[in-house]
Formats: structure tokens, sequence, C-alpha cells
């Protein structure tokens, strides 16, 4: 029989359980955890003897009190220790997210991340809030953005629709990294935002002079579907995750797809696509179940053989 009394203790149980997950989801999984997520994976007509190690760093979205200075270094040193051959930023650098008590300008937050060291370099493209943090690009309706200017200061190179040819130990591969899909803002039409997009898929795989393996870098997943199966591996950010995701699932996706493309590595038609959980917020500053991550791909087997790199733009 339940008695009043019961009844109170199992209230009041229950409250206590919801605002400790409230106080984890809000105060501890967003500001203190850091993982290292890992994929192995040899796709269809990768190079024999070709051993590539990806760290992947994507959403930062850098902001007090969430995602300080401080935070951004430790995440740099976590990722110069995965022992990475390149390094692919995947966008989203800026925060305007209503609980940040201050923001970081695009020139300290590029030169936090220009401790970022790998052999074969630092890559990045751009996610839609460096463009629409931005309201002199979103006036414009041009580029290039703060977020860009910045990187490039510090000598990392921002990719638009553009690619560089990469050498390691003598075999050749490419990175090719995608304009952003949602870069302005247009307005609402019958109560649904509107996207203008710098993206050029054609023109990016236009670049490639050869039949060496690609790389693509494109901050939206939604690209996917159109990715042709020359590219080896695409990977992504802008998802968060949902920064909410319970037993495999999350509720809400900031992709037209849904889950499909909400988080992890997803197999379509023989193609690979690895979507990361990202390491900042948007809209509300909290995850539960998809804590920031670091994410590290290897690429083919391990090889024993010493490193020898080389690069040559495109």
């Amino acid at each position: 029989m339940i008695t009043r009394r019961s009844l109170m203790t199992g209230l009041a149980a229950l409250g206590f359980c919801g605002s400790s997950v409230g106080a984890y989801a809000f105060g501890i999984e967003p500001r203190f955890m850091l993982d290292v997520t890992r994929y192995q994976m040899t796709p269809d007509g990768w190079p024999k003897g070709l051993h590539l190690r990806l760290a992947i760093l994507a959403d930062i979205h850098a902001g007090d009190p969430y995602m300080p200075l401080d935070r951004i270094a430790e995440i740099v040193a976590r990722t110069n220790a995965q022992d990475a051959d390149a390094i692919l930023l995947l966008g989203d650098y800026s925060s305007r997210l209503r609980w940040v008590t201050r923001e970081i300008s695009s020139d300290e937050f590029a030169r936090t991340v220009a401790g970022l060291k790998a052999p074969l370099g630092v890559h990045a493209v751009l996610g839609n809030h460096d463009w629409w943090d931005d309201p002199i690009t979103q006036t414009q309706r041009k580029g290039p953005p703060a977020a860009r200017r910045a990187l490039e200061r510090v000598g990392i190179p921002v990719y638009e629709n553009d690619a560089v040819r990469l050498d390691k130990a003598g075999q050749p591969f490419w990175i090719a990294g995608l304009g952003d899909q949602i870069a302005f803002r247009l307005g609402k039409v019958r109560g649904r935002q509107q996207f203008l997009g710098v993206d050029d898929l054609p023109g990016t795989l236009a670049e490639i002079s050869d039949r060496e393996p690609i790389i693509l870098m494109a901050h939206e997943p939604d690209i996917f579907p159109d990715v042709p199966k020359r590219v080896s591996l695409t990977v992504s950010g802008h998802t968060h995750g949902g920064q909410v995701r319970i037993a495999g699932y999350s509720p809400i996706v900031p992709s037209a797809f849904g889950n499909r493309y909400a988080y992890g590595h997803v197999i379509e038609d023989g193609r690979h696509l690895i979507v990361s959980g990202g390491l900042g917020c948007s809209k509300l500053p909290v995850r539960f179940g998809v804590p920031p991550e670091i994410v590290v791909v290897d690429l083919g087997e391990p090889s024993s053989s010493p490193r020898s790199h080389s690069l040559s733009p495109v």
C-alpha cells in the first residue's frame, strides 16, 4: 500500500535524481569531461601500406565559462599527444551562446590553437557559426569571416572548396575542404529559416588531379548522400551528437536527416562518414551522454616503417 509518507519520499528521491542529472548535464559533462574517441578502418581501395592517423576537432565554440582559453589549451595538448599525422579542424570556433559571460575573439582563439602540431600540418574548414557570428559578413553576403582571417594569420590554412595533396612515406593522398552549406541566413519563408551556402562539392572534387584517396572535411554531414565513393572518408561535426543522447538516440539533431547522421561512424553504399560529437555547446550549455571528444581515426593498417612526410598545395 502506498502511504503519503512513501509517496513523498519517492517524489523527493525522484526530484533529487532529476536535479542531479541536470547538474551533471549542465555543470559536469560539458565543462570538465574530455574523451578521446577512436575509429579504425580501411576503406575500399585504400592503398596497401598507407597508415594514416587523423586527429579531428569540431565545434569548439570558444567562450567563457564553458569553453575558456585554458580549456582550449588543454584540448590542444591532448590532441598533440595523439601522435597524429594531420589535425583537422571542422569549424564552429566562435560562440554567441546567451550563457556566454565573455566572448573570445577570433584572434585569441587562433593564437591558442596555433599550438596544434602534426607532421602533415593542421587543416581547417569553417562552420555555420563562423559565418553567422560575423555581422559584417552576414550584411555583405560575402567572406572571408573573421575566423578565417585569424586562423590564416597564425599559419593554419582554411579550405573553402579547396584541396591539398599530401604525402606520407612516399604514398600520396588528398585532404579536401568543403565550404559551409548554410553560411548565410536569408530570413524565413512560411515560418522556415532559409539559408545560402558557399559549398561547391563538384568544384572541390575537381581540384583533385589524380586517383589517390581523398579525405573530405565538411562541417555539416548533410552533404554525405551526394559524396561519391571516390572519397575514402568524409568527416563532419555540426550536430554535437544532439548534445543529449540516450541509448544511441538523440532527441534533437540539427540535420535534415535526423538521427541518420547524428553521431559516429556511418557506412552507406560502401562510403564512410564520421560525425564528431564536438567539444562545445550550441543554444544550451548542456551535454548528456555525448561528452566533448577528440576524434582519432586510423586509416589502413599500422606500419613499423619510419615516418616521411611532404605536402604540396593546390
